[in-house]
């Protein structure tokens, strides 16, 4: 089963776990069945249009899926799923 990594922000919502195993053969379902899991979370991941958030950043095998197929990226059994809101700010 796919092993998501939960970023520190969202953990409150994973009951502190910065891991948790999520079925699924393709992202779409990976983010689907983690929003069933653990209310909350799809909302986070997801905009109201059912597409990856903005300035969420989603990597599967390190690869960033904005390079791959998007939600329809395939996942296998052994893949690692990367949450990574992204980062602003400055000077």
């Amino acid at each position: 089963m796919p092993t998501v990594r939960i970023p520190t922000p969202l953990r409150k919502l994973t009951d502190g776990e910065s891991q948790v195993a999520v079925a699924g053969s393709d992202l779409r379902t990976v983010v689907g069945n983690l929003g069933d899991a653990h209310p909350g979370l799809r909302e986070r991941i997801l905009d109201d249009s059912g597409e990856l958030r903005r300035f969420v950043n989603v990597f599967v095998r390190d690869e960033d899926i904005r390079f791959q197929d998007g939600l329809d990226t395939p996942v296998a059994e052994d893949d690692t799923v990367s949450i990574v809101p992204a980062v602003a700010g400055g000077a």
